[in-house]
């Protein structure tokens, strides 16, 4: 009999039956895709629930660092991972993030906020300090551009400002920013005269002024404290990458009435939340297949000896 409730791990087809048991743990079928499995909280080709990475990946992006990650799956659970699984989660599924977020661009408002401000880091064991230039939209909170240099001269803010109009597909007819003069030439290089530049002061004028995206930075100034594994310009970069994902698609705001950015920017999102996003991907799975076994002939001392090769298995192009 079919099951209404289970839907495959591999294809996602609901043309799934019951298929036994194996010491006392359910097995299914999958007609569509011929595949059998046990159980339907794992993806294919990983034995950790995607409840559990999620959690991992909710608690990394909200200020936990990889360390304390790894103690509370021990101390709640009794789950001792190794010390390189919660990292070896975040890049690969904040890789596939980067990836679903990049078909979608949001709706946002003619007016937007920019700010920089100063990170430091240990790279190579120095201290050194790097400028975070960011870009949000006022009316939607979607931040539109998050980016690192070593600088902020006109050409990066030139840089960031492009980025924002290439995720945003349109030009704002305002920006408002801080009174640092790189703005004055980056954004004339980017908009031209189509929109107009205002300088402002933070926290005076609450309808003119850069109080969003001051209160941004400030949160992900916190957040990047804990991040003493970030050693290099490339590490700290994809974490940001993965920070944005997180606040703009899966981070309820409580300014926007408990609701994401992207879903005030009107962003048919298919994922709500990290958990959705790593079980709803239709995971392609190769099947190992070994080769065929070889024997190697040896003489020694007049006398002829047979050896039988390991056989080595590869991986297959053809799905199961």
């Amino acid at each position: 009999m079919e099951s209404n409730e289970i839907s495959c791990k591999y294809c996602h087809s609901d043309q799934v039956i019951k298929y036994g048991a194996y010491k006392g743990i359910p097995r299914f079928f999958c007609k569509a895709c011929n595949r059998k499995f046990v159980s339907t909280d794992t993806i294919p080709k990983m034995q950790t629930p995607t409840k559990v990475i999620a959690d991992s990946l909710n608690m990394h992006y909200e200020g936990m660092s990889l360390a304390e990650i790894r103690r509370n799956f021990i101390q709640q659970d009794g789950n001792h991972v190794s010390k390189v699984t919660p990292y070896n989660w975040e890049q690969r599924f904040t890789e596939l993030a980067i990836r679903e977020a990049g078909k979608y661009h949001p709706k946002v408002g003619d007016t937007w906020q920019s700010d920089e401000t100063v990170i430091h880091n240990n790279f190579g064991g120095k201290k050194k300090r790097l400028w975070l230039i960011d870009i949000i939209d006022k009316d939607t909170r979607f931040l539109l551009s998050t980016k690192l240099s070593r600088n902020r001269s006109k050409g990066d803010i030139a840089l960031a400002m492009k980025e924002a109009k290439d995720k945003a597909g349109k030009s704002p007819k305002r920006i408002l920013t801080d009174g640092w003069k790189g703005y004055i030439d980056g954004i004339e290089l980017v908009f031209g005269s189509e929109t107009r530049h205002e300088q402002t002061t933070p926290f005076v004028d609450k309808e003119d002024s850069t109080n969003v995206i001051e209160r941004v930075q400030g949160t992900l100034k916190e957040r990047t404290k804990v991040m003493r594994g970030l050693k290099t310009f490339e590490s700290m970069n994809e974490f940001l990458k993965g920070w944005v994902i997180h606040y703009n698609f899966f981070r309820p705001h409580l300014s926007l009435n408990d609701r994401t950015p992207a879903q005030v920017a009107e962003i048919d999102f298919p994922y709500r939340n990290w958990k959705e996003l790593i079980e709803k991907q239709p995971y392609e799975v190769t099947a190992r297949i070994p080769t065929k076994v070889k024997y190697q002939v040896r003489k020694r001392s007049g006398k002829r000896k047979v050896r039988r090769i390991k056989p080595v298995v590869g991986l297959s192009q053809v799905r199961r």
